[in-house]
């Protein structure tokens, strides 16, 4: 019997304390504006979203990944804004470091070339914090600005689980 499709993407995912942050400020932003704040153990930064993924092809998703030059950054994220058509608050950043759109750029390239289909949409940086948010309610202002020191990226299988999907890293991948 072959093995069951991987639903996967790529993502920063963040250590503790960030985890940590971003798990406030999204409480934060829910007591502002209701809806259901992103569990803490999901917060992630999502650099491809890759869906459903026969069991055969994920190495040459990791292969994709192996391929790609990056360098260490630090993420500020100084914005929070919702989007009205699917409700969703997020936190983002003014300006998106070169670095951070070089690996998002690099490892789409990669992706595709190895026969993967990305969402044809610009990317764009934001940590979900709250999904099914009143976006008539104005947003608290995101000051001090949350710094995030990004040393690597992970490939991450969403699983299906009660209350929602359940996120495990599936492999890191070290930026220097």
């Amino acid at each position: 019997m072959a093995e069951a499709p991987r639903r996967l993407f790529f993502a920063l995912w963040p250590a503790a304390a960030v985890a940590g942050e971003l798990d406030r400020l999204a409480r934060e932003v829910q007591r502002a504006c209701g809806g259901r704040a992103t569990r803490r153990d999901s917060l992630h930064l999502t650099l491809a979203f890759l869906g459903d993924v026969p069991a055969d092809r994920v190495s040459a998703a990791e292969a994709a990944a192996d391929a790609v030059a990056g360098g260490r950054f630090l993420l500020e994220l100084d914005r929070l804004a919702c989007w009205k058509h699917n409700r969703i608050v997020w936190a983002g950043c003014e300006r998106t470091p070169a670095a951070l759109a070089d690996l998002a750029a690099g490892l789409g390239d990669n992706l595709r070339a190895a026969g993967f289909v990305l969402d044809a949409r610009p990317f764009a940086v934001h940590a979900t914090l709250v999904r099914n948010a009143d976006c008539r309610v104005a947003l608290p202002p995101l000051q001090p600005p949350l710094h995030w020191q990004v040393d690597d990226f992970a490939l991450i299988e969403s699983r299906l689980a009660p209350g929602g999907s359940r996120y495990a890293i599936v492999r890191r991948w070290p930026l220097h």
